[in-house]
């Protein structure tokens, strides 16, 4: 069975809920999380089999109406994007650091797919509008060349739709900086 991740997200937080609540009971899906972000919007973020996927992201879709900003469905989602999403990543080591921000929430869960599917890294964190109007951001580790090479693969990805708004790559991150990361 296939694991995919699929996204919704909406200008309206009456209507992401509701819309949430409609693509959970559609198919057999899980909620990875389902909240309101910065600047007043809302995301539903959902996991489960490819088909079911689909189905659900297409509901919310469908009962977004005017309310919709974007939405993305990616099979095969790489495992570290899910903890990521979530916060729930604490890498035992951080050789070198990546971080890229982009001004989309859904383009960014793309684009931490690909970072972590171009070289062995690891995803630290995923964060989605929550506190920074609107903008998302992925920090992820890895050694030096695999971490630039993430970046690269980010920058196609954002900049293909104008969304990267920066990337930067750090070889040998402090440890007070690698603290204040969790």
């Amino acid at each position: 069975m296939e694991r995919a991740i699929g996204m919704v997200e909406f200008n309206s937080i009456a209507r992401g809920i509701y819309a949430a609540d409609q693509m959970v009971k559609i198919s057999d899906v899980e909620i990875v999380t389902a909240t309101s972000v910065c600047p007043g919007k809302y995301i539903a973020i959902v996991h489960g089999d490819v088909a079911a996927v689909k189905e659900s992201v297409s509901k919310g879709v469908s009962e977004a109406g005017t309310f919709l900003v974007d939405s993305i469905v990616i099979p095969n989602v790489h495992p570290d994007v899910f903890p990521s999403i979530v916060g729930a990543t604490q890498p035992p080591e951080i050789d070198a650091l990546g971080i890229i921000e982009s001004y989309s929430m859904a383009s960014m869960v793309v684009a931490a797919d690909k970072i972590l599917k171009t070289a062995e890294l690891e995803g630290i964190e995923v964060r989605l509008g929550t506190g920074l109007g609107g903008k998302s951001y992925f920090t992820f580790t890895g050694e030096v060349a695999a971490v630039r090479e993430g970046i690269e693969a980010g920058k196609a990805s954002l900049g293909a739709d104008g969304m990267l708004l920066n990337a930067e790559v750090i070889a040998s991150p402090s440890d007070k900086l690698i603290d204040s990361l969790y």
